[in-house]
């Protein structure tokens, strides 16, 4: 009998946010695996604290590279999949032994999250369960009091890391928009949201969801930003009753 990895969810960062089954899981895991940084707990791990059994067997899984090299260089997917190929390789192990291993996932496991790769690297090898969640987004969206969209609206997801001409166009032709991974884009973005006529609605969200959450229109923003935990919303306007 082979293990199971189980790719859990944990929503926008909030414990009373987690599904029931990710509670159990969790509380139940005797193999335990997250992404952080080196030198860093890592916030997957920080969420859950207080939940992992004594017994568990913590496997952090740490970025060889974050920002150090850029994107567009080719050594940047090198360096990413000889690392998951080496953690994968360990979760495979661990499963045919025959034990099941908790994956960690901020947010929701497939809406831009770092277990996807894993998950395609294991889903032909051993068993794997994929369990959803609430996304950041709509803990960031809530955070505002607002409805995102109404009626008919068009909501659009994008990366801070695109470029700003395909930003401007983006935000122009959409409705409602999450902007994410702002990181080191934070000016790009500001001035794409501006050329695409969305600047003086959007607004910014810090931390979705946990203690230190903050929300503020972007007009209006005086305090440095987090860009990791920073989403930029603009609601839609559409139709309603």
């Amino acid at each position: 009998m082979t293990g199971t990895i189980y790719g859990v969810g944990l929503g926008p960062g909030d414990q009373d946010l987690m599904s029931v089954k990710t509670d159990r899981l969790i509380r139940n895991a005797k193999h335990i695996a997250f992404f952080r940084k080196a030198g860093r707990k890592g916030q997957a791990r920080g969420i859950v604290e207080g939940m992992i059994p004594d017994h568990a067997v913590e496997f952090p899984m740490e970025y060889p590279v974050t920002t150090e090299i850029p994107l567009a260089d080719p050594r940047y997917n090198e360096v990413l999949s000889a690392f998951y190929k080496e953690v994968t390789d360990h979760l495979i192990n661990l499963a045919k032994s025959g034990e099941d291993v908790v994956v960690l996932c901020e947010g929701d496991p497939f809406f831009y999250g770092s277990f996807m790769h894993i998950y395609t690297r294991v889903k032909d090898v051993v068993d794997v369960e994929v369990v959803p969640a609430i996304t950041g987004m709509s803990g960031a969206w809530t955070a505002t009091g607002a409805p995102i969209t109404w009626g008919d609206d068009v909501l659009t997801v994008l990366m801070g890391t695109l470029g700003e001409d395909k930003l401007t166009q983006h935000i122009k032709d959409t409705d409602a928009l999450v902007i994410m991974k702002i990181g080191t884009n934070f000016e790009k973005v500001i001035r794409a949201l501006k050329a695409g006529g969305k600047y003086d609605d959007a607004h910014l969200v810090q931390f979705a969801t946990m203690e230190k959450q903050t929300v503020c229109k972007l007009s209006e923003m005086t305090n440095k930003v987090t860009p990791y935990f920073s989403i930029i919303i603009v609601h839609g306007q559409g139709r309603r009753p």
